[in-house]
């Protein structure tokens, strides 16, 4: 099998192509290619016993698209797009890069006659908005409030739509915020829900943006990269014409992540939380949604996290490892 990953060099991206390495498959799939895509050369893990390619790529470039699909990868994981902060502040960026590239994508692979890969696109909860029921469905409508929910809206209806033509086999995944994300902050809106927790587990002081009473939806890291590996081996019969849904997780108010920080971490930890209001942050996030029902996603083999303090444990097994700090007790 060949596995193309757009956005390789993101966060998800590299631990994907990291846990195809180790493994050598993906969903149980043997993987003997690997072509990895991005704006910036992002870097092939060199153990992996297969073919390694890496591509330096921007879609929604004239001819790009068709650059990355010539070698017919049988599953193209696209996870490339500009962030939710980013894309709200630059309009025509978020639109280029967000809309564009994706159909560019799905046009090039539409123009390759017989070709029909599993296509699995990282979608959002930010499709949805408010005023929202106590827990969202899949079948809730998409009335997205921000530029990038729009954006992300609209690549699921193309894949749906080009699913239904028989172009590509897709499976739109939306993602909960994942947390915690290892490395620097990024521009998205939702980075302060890793930040609070990563900066003081490695002993520095966060800013916390809003209220202790926001509420939001989330998995792991870990969660993320399994969520990709069933998607790219599932029978989707089971989809039928609703390509996209909702990825388990975790419901968490900001206060509830300060409360598991505090029993993994202690007090000390909690106290480098310094909070420092910003009304644009809160705007964006009060238009998010917070809570799920995910059965359908569950009922189709995908899982997260349970409970909050779980998320916490990932990261510090998953990135510290034996680095992992001596917590007081």
């Amino acid at each position: 099998m060949h596995i193309a990953i757009i956005g390789a060099a993101g966060m998800i991206g590299r631990k994907l192509a990291e846990r195809i390495a180790d493994t050598g498959e993906i969903g149980g799939a043997k993987v003997d290619a690997l072509t990895l895509v991005d704006v910036i050369l992002p870097e092939v893990a060199q153990h992996f016993a297969g073919k390694r390619t890496a591509l330096t790529v921007d879609l929604s470039q004239q001819g790009s698209a068709g650059q990355l699909i010539a070698e017919t990868p049988d599953v193209i994981v696209h996870l490339a797009a500009i962030v939710s902060g980013e894309a709200e502040a630059d309009f025509e960026k978020g639109y280029r890069i967000n809309l564009d590239g994706t159909r560019a994508l799905f046009d090039a692979i539409r123009l390759v006659e017989g070709y029909t890969p599993r296509v699995i696109y990282a979608s959002s909860l930010a499709v949805f908005g408010a005023p929202f029921p106590a827990k969202i469905s899949d079948d809730f409508h998409l009335t997205p409030l921000t530029s990038y929910g729009a954006q992300k809206a609209m690549g699921e209806l193309l894949l749906d739509d080009y699913s239904r033509r028989g172009f590509l086999d897709g499976v739109g995944i939306r993602f909960p915020t994942i947390c915690i994300r290892p490395g620097k902050p990024n521009k998205a809106a939702s980075g302060f829900f890793s930040g609070i927790l990563r900066e003081p587990l490695n002993g520095q002081e966060a800013i916390l943006p809003v209220g202790d009473d926001v509420r939001h939806w989330f998995a792991s890291a870990r969660a993320a990269v399994g969520f990709i590996e069933h998607a790219a081996t599932m029978d989707t019969s089971e989809l039928g014409p609703r390509r996209n849904m909702t990825m388990p997780g975790v419901s968490a108010t900001v206060g509830d992540q300060i409360e598991a920080l505090r029993a993994v971490a202690g007090d000390s930890a909690v106290a480098l939380i310094r909070r420092e209001h910003d009304p644009t942050i809160a705007r964006i996030v009060a238009g998010w949604p917070r809570d799920f029902d995910t059965a359908r996603a569950l009922s189709l083999g995908f899982h997260a996290e349970t409970e909050f303090k779980q998320i916490i444990e990932v990261y510090l097994e998953d990135e510290m490892g034996e680095n992992r700090p001596n917590f007081p007790a």
